[in-house]
């Protein structure tokens, strides 16, 4: 099978294209790919590392408010139809998936113009705007979030797969994750993480928190304050306590972060919807506190969606202090009968089959070319 893989910008639009493609590797031996990016995306980056063919558009977002920059997005973007149509003509693929961000709105709306067949992946509780105006022309609509299917009544064929990246967490090895961090196997592991760039409204309450953590010294601690914040966190810390205590651990960055959650028992973050698909695939309580600088406030639509079953509690960034987080996780962690029940709420929206369930659907979305 021969796939054009396109969506971009964040990790969230990125990791589930290649989750699609290590799963049709596995499935299908000798399956080709080509990823269209954006030319200054993230992805750009990341596509060339996982040795997938990369080939980029010039394109950027529309803005939410009258802009004439938003002409020139116009123009960028029916050029980009016209690039991708000639890069599709070219490699000939069997089936076209976008996984949002902007940058597959001309590559997915290029393939149904050609007659190519397409489908799109919508991650989060609330449609983006990119997958809404594409959700009319492409064959089949994929989506995260089971409340997510009437989002797009236009949409020719909606169903419910889960997120691809749940399929590449549930099979990651815990005791490695105990090893990477330097903790003994089968210890209670609280992660605290802002996201993979970190955000300055979690690391400003995990200093404040940290004095408290003495009290919990049964639980070890993984603070991930981001490359940008981890100097001057760990020096506040530090500052604060005299010395970092044996259960605290102060990272920049998690390389691993599948293993490293396989070995987590509680998690506290933001509400990125790649992300919850990982900690539901592996059935971690959360705590969770959604980005409101995102389109459409959709992280706490996220959240509100797992903290509705009972697998999550919310804090909302402007109702956050170390005090509450600290109070939420003694809770959670100080019960076994209420930790028990979180996990099993947050098992239930794993789907580990997700990644195959889409490229079940590409298979045969390819056999109507």
């Amino acid at each position: 099978m021969k796939v054009v893989l396109s969506g971009g910008g964040t990790g969230g639009h990125i990791y589930p294209a290649v989750a699609i493609a290590r799963q049709c590797e596995e499935e299908e031996p000798g399956s080709k790919f080509l990823y269209i990016g954006g030319k200054r995306g993230l992805e750009s980056k990341l596509i060339p590392e996982e040795n997938i063919p990369f080939e980029s558009i010039d394109i950027t977002g529309f803005q939410r408010k009258i802009s004439i920059d938003n002409v020139k997005t116009i123009v960028r973007f029916l050029k980009g139809v016209q690039v991708s149509k000639g890069i599709l003509t070219k490699f000939k693929p069997d089936v076209v998936v976008g996984t949002g961000g902007y940058v597959c709105g001309p590559v997915v709306y290029a393939a149904a113009k050609l007659g190519i067949p397409c489908m799109i992946h919508e991650q989060n509780a609330i449609s983006g705007l990119t997958n809404s105006f594409l959700s009319r022309y492409v064959d089949t609509v994929a989506v995260s979030f089971e409340n997510t299917q009437s989002s797009f009544p236009k949409a020719r064929n909606v169903i419910y797969t889960g997120n691809p990246r749940a399929t590449t967490v549930y099979s990651a090895n815990r005791n490695r994750g105990f090893a990477s961090l330097g903790i003994p196997m089968d210890s209670s592991v609280v992660l605290i993480v802002g996201g993979s760039r970190g955000a300055r409204a979690i690391n400003e309450t995990m200093v404040e928190m940290a004095p408290l953590l003495y009290t919990l010294k049964h639980l070890h601690f993984v603070y991930v304050t981001g490359d940008l914040y981890f100097d001057e966190t760990r020096e506040r810390i530090r500052s604060k306590l005299g010395s970092m205590p044996n259960h605290l651990h102060v990272l920049p960055y998690v390389h691993n972060m599948p293993e490293v959650l396989a070995a987590t028992s509680l998690i506290v973050n933001r509400a990125g919807a790649s992300f919850l698909a990982e900690i539901n695939s592996l059935g971690i309580p959360s705590i969770l506190i959604p980005s409101p600088n995102v389109t459409n406030n959709h992280q706490e639509a996220n959240a509100r969606t797992l903290e509705k079953v009972g697998a999550a509690q919310v804090i909302l960034e402007q109702e956050l202090t170390a005090e509450r987080l600290f109070r939420l996780i003694d809770k959670i962690m100080g019960n076994l009968e209420l930790h028990k029940a979180m996990s099993q709420c947050s098992s239930s929206l794993g789907k580990p089959e997700s990644a195959h369930l889409i490229a079940n659907e590409m298979r045969r979305l390819s056999r109507l070319f």
